[in-house]
Parts: structure tokens; sequence; C-alpha cells
């Protein structure tokens, strides 16, 4: 970092505390400019000085830090990207609050957003509901500490497949008692039913529609998205219901492992519900992509592939071609704002645990890659599991346009053992799979968290 970058940072954060906090109220265009992105390796754990938001917070200035929390996301992201986002404009408080009411009342879902700000003495959570006042809890028992040891069991105990409900409920138990319970009484009364989280460092990896109640898990309750930052939405929402979609992908890898259920799995997207083009293998490419989608916007790109987002620079973070990675750094070369992708799928992605770098990474594929939302998953399910999922998700996307509900009703459907591949015509015709595998993955075993529980909808919800 340079020397005028540190001294403007110092100057901004010690102007911040003295200024009179009660009489403090920025404005969208006074803080439009934010400092250019540094490139680096060397990556802080967070842009926040957790002193300012506690500052703020104390004195009841919610807009004041929204706003701060925005700025700091968001200059986080472009030192790991390497680059601008594409928005400088960042919403007050009442503006995100009419936005999310106008919103709510064009799709029919209630929408709030969370802010979930953890630090080294506390959890801070601020709620922004559809048109009424923002709420602020401090969890001081969810300090950072605390969180992370809770979100590396609960992780532990999900992706062990052999895992009992009593080991993933308990864990995912005490994430929801300090992430949502002390919301829960106004979620309720405000008829809240989509919830658009803004997670702080060591939040970002957590399996969200895992986390559990006592009864139900959060899915069964909300849908569910993350976001970066809520500057750096598109809002505007589009029916996706009459998109085409466009599913490419590889079966087989010269250095990674195969796929055998990619086949099947671009088949069912391409099925008399949706209406699309499909490439495998020889023809995932790049230029294919970009040939494509020259000749059709299409609104839908789904990628079944490996996909890793590694510790360490951006560099280390790929999506796989069939004759290339694309590096996380490059994934504005998709071209997927042009125009707009309204969704994109990695059907295959990895996230590493406890990786700041890595959850960036996550947290930030619909932005970096220029598609309005993206959809992703934490761990990689093995690929009869993956398969199952995104038979469930597109069949329910056709019935639920807003993707973030099309998404839990797929999750619900396994949670209840309404899903088995050995029921689907396609699959059961298939070669590609070996038959034991579909008979012994049967409903009970999909309804366990591993196979749904880390598919996470990033960016715009609806």
């Amino acid at each position: 970092m340079n020397k005028i970058k540190l001294i403007c940072l110092a100057f901004s954060t010690l102007s911040l505390l003295t200024i009179g906090l009660k009489s403090l109220n920025f404005t969208a265009t006074e803080v439009k400019a934010v400092n250019p992105p540094v490139k680096s390796n060397t990556l802080p754990s967070s842009r926040l000085q957790p002193e300012v938001i506690k500052n703020f917070l104390d004195s009841e200035n919610i807009n004041s830090a929204v706003i701060y929390i925005e700025q700091g996301w968001k200059q986080q992201y472009e030192e790991y990207m390497q680059g601008r986002l594409r928005s400088n404009q960042v919403f007050e408080v009442k503006k995100i609050s009419q936005t999310l009411n106008q919103i709510s009342a064009r799709v029919g879902k209630k929408s709030a957003l969370i802010y979930a700000v953890p630090s080294d003495n506390q959890l801070d959570l601020i709620l922004i509901p559809p048109d009424k006042q923002p709420i602020h809890k401090r969890i001081y028992r969810g300090k950072k500490a605390v969180l992370s040891s809770l979100v590396t069991k609960f992780r532990a105990d999900i992706v062990k497949q052999t895992s009992s409900g009593g080991e993933y409920h308990s864990s995912g138990k005490k994430i929801y008692d300090l992430l949502i319970a002390p919301l829960e009484p106004e979620l309720r009364s405000q008829g809240i039913n989509n919830l658009i989280f803004c997670l702080g460092s060591g939040l970002r990896s957590v399996p969200l529609a895992a986390i559990y109640d006592g009864e139900k898990f959060l899915v069964e309750k909300y849908s569910i998205a993350i976001i970066p930052a809520f500057n750096l939405l598109d809002f505007q929402f589009v029916d996706i219901t009459k998109t085409q979609v466009l599913a490419m992908g590889a079966s087989e890898f010269k250095n990674l492992e195969p796929l055998p259920a990619v086949p099947l799995e671009l088949s069912n997207i391409i099925s008399n519900k949706w209406v699309g083009k499909s490439l495998l293998n020889k023809d995932f490419t790049l230029k294919n992509l970009k040939k494509e989608r020259a000749n059709n916007s299409f609104g839908i790109v789904h990628l079944a592939t490996h996909a890793e987002l590694s510790p360490g620079s951006v560099q280390q973070s790929y999506i796989q071609f069939w004759d290339t990675q694309i590096r996380l750094d490059e994934l504005k070369t998709l071209e997927l704002d042009k125009p707009p992708v309204q969704l994109l799928v990695l059907s295959a992605c990895r996230t590493a645990l406890g990786d700041v770098k890595a959850e960036l990474g996550f947290a930030g594929l619909a932005v970096q890659s220029g598609a309005k939302a993206a959809l992703a998953s934490l761990w990689a399910v093995n690929d009869s599991g993956t398969l199952a999922l995104m038979i469930q998700f597109y069949e329910k996307l056709k019935a639920y346009p807003l993707k973030s509900e099309a998404l839990r009703q797929a999750q619900i459907a396994m949670i209840k053992q309404q899903v088995s591949l050995k029921d689907n015509p396609i699959v059961r015709r298939s070669t590609a799979l070996d038959p034991k595998i579909v008979e012994e993955l049967d409903e009970d075993e999909l309804s366990h968290p591993y196979y749904w529980a880390g598919f996470t909808l990033i960016g715009n919800p609806w």
C-alpha cells in the first residue's frame, strides 16, 4: 500500500472519529469518491475500523454506519479483484429501505437486508426492512473468534456425509442464535420472507440455508441471498422464465477429476421446459460462449465444470473451460454484462473454508462476472448430488421465477425427501452414471444438507 493511501486512510478515519457523530449524516454524493484499488498480494482482513462503526452505532447513527460499512467492503473487494467495481454510489439507509419496499411490492416477496459485522469484541447486526426504520442489535457473545470456531465446526459437520442430524442441528443452532434469533421478532412482525445478507469476514462461507432454529432450517422459513454490498446490486426485475439458457460444461478433463453426470445435467436443463442450447467438452470454450451470446443474449449461462475459489491472490482462483482456465480476475472477459446475464450458474464450485480471500471471491462472483446474480456452491458436492439439485432448481425456476425462491423450493424438496434420481426417466436411461450410485443415492440420503446447503445465491435475488 503506498504512503499517500495510508495517509488518506488515516486522515479519513481520524476525521470520522472526531466529527460530532450525532450531527454527522453522509449523503450518497459525499461518499462517491473512494481510494483507488491497490494491486497487492497482501489483503487486510477488513477495510473497516471497528471503533468507527461502534461509535456510529453507539450514537444511534445507523445511516453513517451503513455507508461506512458499504464503502469499506467495496474497497476490500476492489483490492482483491484488483480493479474498480461497477458502482461508485452508496445508498443511504432510507433509500435502501425505499428500494426494498418498491421491489417487494413488485415481486410479491417482502425482502429485508441484514448486515452482520463481526469484530474482536462483538457482532453487530443491522436490519433494514422495507419502508421501516432500521434496527441495530449488538451481540457480545458473537465476537469474531467465537464465530470463527462455530462456522468451522458447522461446515465440518455438514460436509461429512455420515454426520447425524444431531451434529449439524446442534452447531447450526448456535449460529442461528447469534445471527438470526436477535432479529427474529422484527422479521416475524413485519412479514419478512426474503433475507439478503451482507456479511463480514468469516461469515461469507457460512451455509446459511442450513442454520437451524431448533425445529426448522433457515431455508424452510426464508428465501436467502448474499451480496457483497447493496450499492453493487442491479435492482431491475426481469421475468427469468422468458429467457433462454446457454448450458455448457465438460465431463472429462486432462488434470482434474471427471464429472460423468455433466451430460445428463445439461440435457435435463435444455428440455421441454427451457429453451436454449448446450455445448459439451471440446465445444465448451470461451470463444464459443462469446459466439453464442453474440447470436442470442441467453439470460442464463450455466457452466457445469470445476471452479475453484482458493486461498491466495485472485489469480489462483479459476473456472475451468475445455481448453483453458479463466482466472477470477479475468471473469470480465466472459462479457456477461453485454447484455446482462440474469443468472450465472457454476454447478461444481468449491470455496476454501476460513480464507478471507476465497470468501471474497465467492461473495463477489456476480459483480466480477457482470451477471446480475450467480448460483454457486461453497463445497464440491458429488456429481450425482449436484445433478439432483440442478434438476430441481430448473424445474422450480419455471414455477417460481424469483431466483432465491426457486432455490429455496429446490432445497426444501430435498429436505422433505421428495427428490429421487432413480425416478427420473432421463437418468434411468443414461449410461453415464453407475447404476449403483443412482440406486444408493435415495431420497433419504439426498435430504442431508451436504447435498443442498452449499448452493448459494449471490447478488440480485429477484
